[in-house]
C-alpha cells in the first residue's frame, strides 16, 4: 500500500506520461502555428482547466479558499518565468548544429535541481541520493549519445545552451516546490493547485503579451485552431497537476530523477512497436536509468 508520503512516485509517472502526449500533440501544431505559437498553448488553453481544477479540488477537500504567504509570489515568478526561459534556451539549444551534445547537456536538470533544491530550500538529498541521480543521469547522456556526437562537447555554444537551459527547468521545479510550500493551512492538494492555477494565469499573461506584439499571426492560428489546442491545453495542465502534486511531497530533486525513466519508455516504445532494436549503449543506458531509479525509490 502506498502511503501519502509515497505518492510522489505514481504522480510523477502520471505527469511524466501525460508531459509526452501533450507534446505529441504540440508536435502537430508547430507547422500551422510556429514553435513559439505551438509552445503557448499548454499555457492558454490550460489555464481554463487550471481555473475547473482548483474549484473541484476546493469541493472536494473542503479546505478555505488558500492564503499565500509573502513567499509565495517571488517563489511563483521564478518557476513561471524560468520555466519559459529553458524552453526558449532549449528550441535555441535544438537549431544548433550539435543537437545531440546539446540534448545532453539537458539532462543534468535533476543535478542542477538537487543542487538549486539544496542551496534554495534546504533540501535534504544523502549521498546515496545524489548517487542515485548521477547513475540515472549518466544513463540518460550515454543513451542520448550518438556515434561521433561526443565531439561538440568542446564547443562552448552547446555548452551555454544545454546548461541554461536545464538550469531554467530546473530553477522551474524548485521555484514551484517552494511556492507550493508557501501556501498554509490547507492540503497539499490544494496548495499544489493553487500554485498550478496562478502559474498558469502567469505564463498565459507573458505569452498573451509575447505573442500580441511579436508573433500576431501564430496569435491568430492559434485561436482558429481552437480544437486541437484545447486538446493539447487539457493534457498539458493534466499533466500539470500530477507534477506539482509531486513536488508537494517530495524533494524537486527525487520528482525530475523519477522523471527520467520517459526515457525507458520512449525505448520500449521503439523496440516494441516499431521494431527498433536497442543497441548496446542504449541497453547499457537504460540499465543505468533503472538502477539509478530505483537506487532513489528505495533509499
Amino acid at each position: 500500500m502506498l502511503s501519502v508520503a509515497t505518492l510522489w512516485i505514481p504522480f510523477t509517472l502520471v505527469g511524466a506520461v501525460g508531459q509526452v502526449a501533450r507534446n505529441a500533440m504540440q508536435r502537430h501544431l508547430t507547422g500551422p502555428l510556429g514553435t513559439w505559437g505551438a509552445t503557448a498553448i499548454r499555457f492558454l488553453f490550460g489555464f481554463p482547466f487550471a481555473i475547473l481544477f482548483f474549484a473541484a479540488v476546493l469541493l472536494v477537500t473542503g479546505d478555505p479558499l488558500p492564503q499565500p504567504t509573502a513567499a509565495f509570489w517571488p517563489w511563483l515568478v521564478l518557476g513561471a518565468v524560468s520555466q519559459i526561459a529553458g524552453t526558449g534556451l532549449m528550441l535555441a539549444a535544438m537549431t544548433d548544429r550539435s543537437f545531440v551534445v546539446t540534448t545532453a547537456y539537458l539532462k543534468t536538470e535533476a543535478i542542477q535541481t538537487a543542487m538549486f533544491g539544496f542551496v534554495f530550500l534546504g533540501d535534504h538529498l544523502t549521498w546515496p541520493k545524489v548517487l542515485a541521480i548521477m547513475i540515472a543521469t549518466l544513463g540518460v547522456v550515454i543513451t542520448a549519445l550518438r556515434p561521433g556526437g561526443a565531439k561538440g562537447f568542446g564547443s562552448l555554444r552547446p555548452t551555454v545552451l544545454g546548461l541554461a537551459a536545464a538550469a531554467g527547468f530546473a530553477l522551474s521545479a524548485v521555484g514551484f516546490r517552494g511556492a507550493i510550500l508557501a501556501v498554509p493551512e490547507v492540503s497539499f492538494v490544494t496548495a499544489a493547485t493553487t500554485t498550478l492555477l496562478f502559474t498558469l494565469g502567469l505564463q498565459t499573461l507573458l505569452m498573451l503579451l509575447y505573442l500580441g506584439l511579436r508573433q500576431p499571426q501564430a496569435l491568430r492560428e492559434i485561436f482558429r485552431l481552437w480544437r486541437p489546442s484545447m486538446a493539447a491545453g487539457f493534457v498539458g495542465a493534466l499533466a500539470s497537476q500530477f507534477w506539482f502534486l509531486a513536488f508537494a511531497l517530495t524533494a524537486a530533486a527525487n520528482v525530475r530523477t523519477l522523471a527520467l525513466v520517459e526515457v525507458v519508455f520512449a525505448q520500449a516504445v521503439a523496440y516494441y512497436t516499431f521494431k527498433q532494436p536497442l543497441l548496446p549503449r542504449e541497453l547499457i543506458g537504460t540499465l543505468m536509468i533503472v538502477a539509478g531509479v530505483a537506487m532513489l525509490i528505495a533509499l
